[in-house]
């Protein structure tokens, strides 16, 4: 049937959500279209972390064409931010984002075992010279000679070889082109400033060499101080009771969300405490996944809508529903999901559990949103077949 199913963006993103499918059943191009919803609607701004620079600007499509970014539909409401502008000269940045070792804080590396392979006392490791050295741990440790590190061990009860490896594994960070070895958090706070005020940010994580890593280092420390930001004002709000002081909603976007989201890092990063928070600072996640098994349990029930696309395999299956009721016949309707344009919407955003049929994201619908984008700044009156085209998009 060719009927409309609407989604509450006010109730989506005031709660943490999913979207999940198996790779190849266009999850990117379901954030795009729930993205552009909450950038229309006004509803709440938006960071996204692009590693794959999908979403700024344009982008190849898996038919070969190529689909416009958040940017070309949306204009200066869109930030494009970069740690590596030197990826893509084809397009301007609107800021780049540069990290001192001095920012970078012990739950950023505990976030980084997978890429860096640290050992199980790494993390212990990283106490005893934050404790010794304060901020400047990091810098202290990759400066450290084989005298420096065995003197730092036997005053703090430390083990010389796991130093040693420690520095080792970190000294790969120093080599990132977008970390100094001082740097202020100016970039960071125009940032920051930027979505306090109502706008939208892009931050794309440029080439292929080290992106994970970089990726999964910058999110952290930018969300983090986000937090903080929004904390602070949360708590100035409930003194004041100043509608003007209220935080704005901000919803994050983070891809491959099971290497913040996984049951050892949940528990200890800044994603896991925002996913557990839930509304309470007006900070979500939009997380985007195909492995949701790999999420901590905890973390996806606390997930208020769920968009899921095709998944094979039980486990993902069975972690869409944590936390769901009555979800056995439901999952017989996920496994026999068509592979592409088809998904299973459950959650807080919807009254009921449907399946749809996710509309192109393709010249109709450009139109659509740079024709609503002309009428939400201008005065002049929309003709009436555009009005429609608006109302059918993104229906109230």
């Amino acid at each position: 049937m060719d009927v409309a199913v609407c989604i509450g963006l006010d109730r989506f993103v005031e709660r943490s959500n999913g979207i999940f499918g198996k790779s190849g059943t266009g999850k990117s191009f379901l954030t795009r279209l729930l993205l552009c919803g909450v950038i229309h609607g006004n509803v709440a701004s938006n960071l996204i972390f692009d590693m794959h620079s999908e979403y700024g600007w344009e982008t190849r499509s898996e038919g070969g064409g190529f689909v416009k970014g958040l940017r070309q539909l949306f204009g200066s409401d869109v930030l494009v931010y970069t740690i590596d502008p030197q990826s893509n000269r084809q397009h301007s940045y609107d800021g780049e984002i540069v990290i001192g070792l001095d920012q970078i804080e012990i739950e950023d590396v505990i976030s980084l075992d997978q890429e860096l392979n640290l050992g199980a006392t790494a993390t212990e490791s990283s106490y005893l010279l934050f404790d010794h050295y304060k901020k400047s741990w990091l810098r202290e440790l990759l400066n450290m000679d084989a005298a420096a590190i065995k003197e730092f061990a036997d005053s703090s009860g430390a083990h010389a070889g796991a130093i040693s490896a420690l520095k080792r594994k970190l000294s790969l960070v120093k080599r990132l082109a977008f970390v100094r070895e001082n740097a202020d958090f100016s970039s960071v706070d125009r940032l920051i400033d930027a979505l306090a005020a109502g706008r939208h940010v892009v931050l794309e994580f440029g080439g292929p060499q080290n992106r994970e890593l970089a990726y999964m280092l910058v999110a952290n420390i930018v969300t983090r101080r986000i937090h903080r930001r929004w904390i602070e004002q949360t708590e100035h709000f409930l003194r004041t009771k100043n509608e003007a002081d209220r935080p704005r909603q901000l919803l994050i976007t983070i891809e491959e969300a099971h290497k913040f989201l996984n049951p050892v890092t949940a528990r200890q990063t800044i994603f896991g405490t925002i996913a557990r928070e839930l509304r309470k600072y007006s900070v979500t996640l939009l997380v985007v996944d195909q492995r949701p098994s790999s999420i901590d349990s905890e973390v996806m029930s606390q997930i208020g809508t769920r968009i899921t696309a095709l998944l094979n395999d039980d486990k993902d299956i069975d972690a869409v529903f944590t936390g769901v009721s009555g979800s056995s016949g439901l999952k017989t309707v996920l496994a026999s999901l068509d592979s592409k344009q088809q998904a299973l919407v459950i959650g807080h955003a919807v009254p009921m559990p449907v399946v749809v049929r996710t509309r192109p994201y393709d010249d109709a619908f450009y139109k659509a949103v740079q024709r609503s984008g002309s009428r939400r700044t201008s005065s002049v009156a929309v003709v009436r077949e555009a009005q429609e085209e608006v109302d059918e998009l993104f229906p109230d």
